[in-house]
């Protein structure tokens, strides 16, 4: 029985005897081969899908949140806080309901997908709408961290990058090597970071004998990385890369760095055309910022980046159901017929 990250992982995490493990059976999740998705790309790749949607609370954050709730109650902790777009508050609310600690959540007001919101309600967290964006959020839950005994969640906490870094040692095991090229979305930068590191060490481990390139994709309103600068008001549809300053920015440029990777953007349109795209293909279906990665991918193999043969690992970071308002929206109108078998015919257009 699969029991966890931290079970499954121990010799690779900063946990003792003495560190109550809160889990929720995360991880463990699909790699699925898209085929037919690769049939797509006009040229031949090796494509699989890791999908992290399939995690407890439907997103990657919840390997970290293990590992960083874990820690929190080893050292006395009580209540916990974050910021958040939205994946950070359901997967902090529920961990904590877990440890029957408290947990405060602070979000960008309006910016926010219903899915998350309704999630960190459910586990009981407090939640406070901010009126700002991220950014600031971050900024003000990290004071508040500082001023009181209330452990910080964010991915500037490194036991989040610690947790996070096991999905990089699934997708070996997954695989039975490392792959040669991993595209993933990038909005606070804790991930790419944290995927990089778990290569790293599965290496020195003597688990794989190469590293991948690491390929990181934000959206082109919201793409500070690629700048080089803050986007003081970042803007995408994709609402989980929906950050301005990412706290991990140095990492996330060291991991792409020393991989020999690269950091691109693409638009709302080509999100939302790869998000189609891995729904309708192959039955996984993501939330938006997720779809940047295979949106990412796309773009890289109409421009010629990528070598025919590569074995490429796109990260779907969470699931679509987080999301639905946007599926809802960029979908053709709903039909309505009368109950009639020859409305419901003509309808399905099939004589």
């Amino acid at each position: 029985m699969w029991r966890g990250v931290i079970h499954q992982y121990r010799k690779f995490l900063p946990v003792t005897e003495r560190t109550p493990v809160i889990t929720l059976y995360e991880g463990n999740t699909p790699l699925i081969r898209a085929e037919r998705l690769a049939d797509t790309l006009g040229i031949r790749v090796e494509l699989y899908l890791k999908v992290e949607g399939a995690n407890p609370t439907g997103s990657f954050k919840d390997r970290g949140m293990t590992v960083a709730i874990s820690k929190a109650l080893e050292a006395g902790a009580t209540a916990v806080i974050c910021a958040s777009t939205g994946n950070t508050s359901a997967s902090t609310a529920a961990y904590a309901a877990r440890a029957g600690c408290r947990a405060i959540v602070v979000v960008p007001q309006g910016a926010v997908a219903l899915g998350k919101l309704s999630q960190a309600i459910m586990h009981g967290a407090t939640l406070i709408q901010l009126q700002g964006n991220f950014d600031e959020a971050l900024e003000i839950v990290r004071g508040v961290s500082e001023r009181f005994p209330v452990a910080l969640m964010n991915s500037v906490n490194p036991f989040r990058i610690e947790g996070q870094k096991t999905a990089a040692f699934e997708v070996c095991e997954q695989l039975g090597e490392s792959p040669d090229l991993v595209c993933i979305p990038v909005g606070n930068a804790g991930n790419i970071s944290a995927y990089w590191k778990g290569f790293r060490e599965y290496r020195e481990a003597g688990a794989i004998s190469t590293l991948p390139r690491m390929i990181g994709w934000q959206a082109e309103g919201a793409a500070p990385l690629v700048l080089g600068r803050v986007v003081r008001h970042p803007e995408t549809v994709a609402s989980a890369i929906r950050i301005g300053n990412p706290a991990s920015w140095k990492p996330a440029l060291g991991a792409i760095e020393e991989s020999q990777g690269a950091v691109g953007t693409v638009s709302d349109q080509e999100i939302l055309s790869a998000y189609r795209r891995v729904a309708e293909r192959e039955g996984v279906y993501c939330e938006p910022a997720s779809a940047a990665a295979v949106a990412g991918l796309m773009k890289y193999c109409r421009e010629g980046r990528v070598s025919a043969g590569a074995r490429v690992v796109c990260v779907l970071t969470g699931h679509g159901l987080k999301d639905p308002q946007t599926a809802l929206m960029s979908a053709p109108p709903l039909q309505t017929v009368e109950a009639k078998l020859e409305a419901v015919v003509r309808a399905m257009r099939l004589g």
